[in-house]
């Protein structure tokens, strides 16, 4: 592990990053993860679904869309995409990621595909759709979101009726190529709870001073009325996006949405990237495909 003046010096070199990597492109280039899978242990068996439901809860592949964080930013070392640990679709032993524990290591190896970009907002995820779609994948999952609200400033955060225009055009993207496939939709995570978690850690405050989610963690230490009122908008604005994926998903009879799990969950430093205090870490990427492992093998989608 680099130390935090390391990664202080590398990261004062690029300014503005966000939850799903930095405000530009990252080294996501979207081509098919291929890199040899780590053995684990074989998945636990799915449950049959529901009567009626149509849904499978074992899929045979997994396309992966999103941001940096399905494509592990500063997961194992700073400024870095590590797609090997992704939630979705990374090789990782300690991770498990939802593609090893649905298919297996050996499947996932040649039946998974990371089409995530670190940087990438929900204007981009048409893009990201269309690739998926080329895969014909059974199943697609979706974490987009949290660079919309991750922003210099809050007037800056995507609105939310574009939000939902994107990402319905992106749903669109999807079936023109892919009418069957699957889609797990991953709510955003709650940037607050970000905040509070990351801002008793003196490293982490002095990283985000770079300009890190300025929108939400600009001043950590501010507790007066403007800073507070600022960080409540960014918060409303998440709770916000996660009512259009919830929603738009829920048109689509082969979209199961999370059930705000993700943005339910209670992270604490664990789960943190030791880098940047921001991304999640080995172990955050682990919780993350857990929650995507529960919710597309259960019976019923969540409530």
């Amino acid at each position: 592990m680099r130390t935090v003046g390391t990664a202080l010096a590398a990261l004062s070199f690029v300014g503005v990053a966000a939850l799903a990597g930095c405000s530009g492109e990252g080294s996501g280039d979207g081509v098919s993860q291929n890199a040899p899978r780590v053995a684990s242990s074989s998945p636990s068996a799915s449950p049959s679904p529901a009567s009626g439901s149509g849904w499978n809860p074992s899929p045979g592949s997994v396309a992966a869309v999103g941001d940096s964080i399905t494509r592990g930013f500063d997961a194992c070392s700073v400024l870095a995409d590590c797609p090997e640990v992704s939630w979705a679709t990374g090789s990782d032993s300690l991770v498990r990621s939802l593609a090893v524990r649905l298919l297996g290591a050996t499947k996932a190896a040649d039946r998974s595909w990371n089409h995530a970009v670190s940087g990438a907002r929900m204007a981009q995820l048409p893009e990201q759709m269309a690739l998926a779609a080329k895969e014909r994948p059974e199943l697609v999952t979706v974490m987009m979101g949290a660079n919309d609200a991750c922003r210099d400033s809050v007037r800056l955060m995507t609105p939310v009726a574009d939000f939902q225009a994107s990402f319905e055009a992106s749903m669109r993207q999807l079936r023109a190529g892919a009418p069957e496939a699957q889609v797990y939709v991953s709510s955003l995570p709650d940037l607050k709870r970000l905040w509070s978690t990351g801002r008793l850690n003196e490293s982490g405050r002095k990283i985000w001073s770079l300009g890190i989610c300025q929108s939400m963690l600009a001043d950590a230490d501010d507790l007066g009325p403007a800073a507070v009122a600022r960080r409540d908008a960014v918060r409303d604005r998440v709770v916000a996006y996660n009512g259009v994926l919830r929603d738009v998903c829920a048109k689509d009879r082969h979209c199961r949405y999370d059930g705000g799990a993700v943005f339910g969950f209670r992270f604490t430093g664990a789960q943190l990237s030791p880098w940047d205090w921001f991304h999640p870490s080995r172990d955050g990427q682990a919780r993350l495909a857990e929650i995507a492992y529960r919710t597309i093998t259960a019976a019923e989608p969540p409530a």
